[in-house]
């Protein structure tokens, strides 16, 4: 790439936010130029392979990709419907399960089947099981963008509610263990007591309700799809090219500086990294002191610790649905663990053997971890291109940290445990190194329900021709950073149309 080459629109970061404004801006003739700092395209779509296996880092299944569904028009829209290797899951998507209670209470796709089955397993809470139900439907057609119609008077993405996802739960049933069911797969949005509203978990679970599915082969497929489209349609995607520095000269931006010096100039950019990462890397007197200190301010979401483990070939059946644990009392508590309690729970996902049906080839876990479990570590960095070691009090951590929770799954997954071929661990500072979020955090920023405007930022910057996309805006997960990316093509070309032809595609 020739320096000081001019672009359309540039774009940082190849996340799924990325990857979508890329397309939908490459779809209507403009030049893109995308520029990404790792070796894999894909951000929380990246996969990787250990022991000859592929594991997803982010994506375990999406939701909402039946015909008409929102998230299947624009995927459709974009091309990747036709391409994409799915499997629909079993009726039941999630199967909760408390400590200390040997059944297992599943969540069912289709409104109709999730309701029987919570009523068959809770009969005397027949009532709010169909008024909770309800609710959600209520709050998720009070979203225009997520019905994909846009009110273009406000062009917002959602108005947001100062309900506690906890409490508007508890509002419907006193029953302790159904209330720790409905909320059992929070792990999907880091629910927290303190700080999720009713709408994310509104939104989100509404999506698995409608239909749940698996990509076959590992979510990466969905970034190497979006990379084939973005090249044909005459854009240019680049690796390896960490963006250090946005210039704004007179009042817009116009170019940004690469780690190796390279220049790359445009009209338009949009960046789909952290926003404070962004601000942080803008040389501009626009961006004021009150508006960095609310972005850089903002609570980030919980960490992770994950598990990869790669099973003996043909020993534990595959299960095409996933399965998250909690111990008693503890499921809107899962990020506030002392260090003598963690983990207080965990979301566990099969992977089919491609060469033995019916078997699993690898399990992947997930729990909460805080970064500061690790931030003796924080001035190491690992990621593939730019390798080191953090050290043997860093390998040890993990490996006790391992076995404290596989001790957890041995309770109720004893076969999986006997069947361990091998397994490797990731923390914070892997997804912070990877995905570029200054504490790894699982979801970006953290939405608050005491003052649900001040967690959502809008698209536009202070500079006219500075944009930002991604799970960081308004609503995380596959769907939630979709809808934003097609926000921001909305709010950089002035298309209001756009959302029209997604729906009717």
């Amino acid at each position: 790439m020739a320096s000081g080459k001019q672009y359309d629109v540039v774009i940082i970061g190849s996340g799924l936010g990325g990857l979508l404004c890329a397309n939908l801006l490459a779809m209507r003739g403009l030049k893109v130029c995308l520029l990404e700092k790792n070796k894999q395209f894909g951000g929380n779509l990246q996969t990787f392979s250990r022991d000859k296996q592929v594991f997803d880092t982010g994506v375990h299944y999406i939701g909402g990709l039946d015909k008409g569904q929102t998230l299947h028009q624009v995927f459709k829209y974009v091309g990747l419907m036709a391409h994409l290797k799915l499997e629909k899951m079993e009726e039941c998507f999630d199967r909760i399960l408390i400590e200390g209670d040997r059944q297992v209470y599943a969540q069912a796709q289709g409104y109709e089947a999730f309701q029987n089955n919570l009523v068959k397993a809770f009969p005397e809470e027949r009532e709010g099981i169909i008024a909770y139900c309800q609710k959600i439907k209520e709050v998720c057609n009070s979203f225009p963008l997520y019905n994909l119609t846009l009110k273009p008077q406000t062009a917002e993405l959602y108005r947001g509610n100062n309900e506690s996802a906890a409490s508007v739960i508890a509002s419907f049933t006193q029953n302790e263990k159904l209330q720790a069911v409905l909320a059992g797969n929070n792990l999907l949005y880091a629910g927290d007591i303190n700080t999720t509203p009713f709408h994310v978990h509104a939104l989100i679970v509404n999506s698995y309700i409608e239909s749940s599915w698996k990509c076959i082969g590992g979510g990466s497929q969905i970034a190497k799809i979006l990379v084939a489209s973005i090249r044909k349609n005459g854009g240019e995607i680049l690796r390896n090219m960490a963006v250090t520095s946005i210039m704004e000269e007179e009042g817009k931006v116009t170019h940004v500086l690469t780690e190796d010096g390279q220049k790359v100039e445009g009209e338009y950019f949009i960046s789909n990294m952290h926003p404070a990462a962004t601000l942080a890397i803008t040389q501009s007197v626009l961006l004021k002191g009150l508006y960095k200190k609310r972005i850089t301010g903002l609570r980030q979401s919980v960490s992770s610790f994950s598990l990869h483990i790669v099973l003996k070939k043909k020993t534990v059946p595959y299960e095409k649905c996933n399965y998250y644990f909690h111990k008693e009392g503890q499921v809107w508590q899962l990020n506030h663990y002392k260090k003598d309690n963690w983990p207080l729970g965990y979301g566990l996902y099969f992977t089919e053997d491609k060469l033995h049906p019916g078997f699993s080839a690898t399990i992947s876990v997930l729990t909460p971890m805080r970064y500061e479990d690790v931030s003796k570590w924080a001035d190491t960095y690992n990621r593939v291109g730019k390798e080191s070691s953090r050290g043997i009090a860093y390998e040890q951590f993990k490996e006790d940290r391992a076995q404290v929770l596989l001790g957890l799954i041995a309770e109720r997954f004893p076969l999986i445990i006997a069947h361990i071929k091998s397994y490797y661990t990731s923390t914070p500072l892997t997804n912070r190194d990877y995905i570029g979020d200054a504490e790894g955090s699982m979801y970006g920023i953290q939405k608050d329900y005491h003052d649900p405007l001040q967690t959502m930022i809008s698209p536009r910057t202070k500079i006219p021709n500075l944009f930002l996309t991604g799970q960081n805006l308004n609503l995380h997960g596959i769907l939630g950073t979709s809808l934003s990316a097609v926000l921001t093509c909305v709010m950089l070309t002035g298309d209001e149309g756009l959302v029209d032809r997604i729906r009717e595609a």
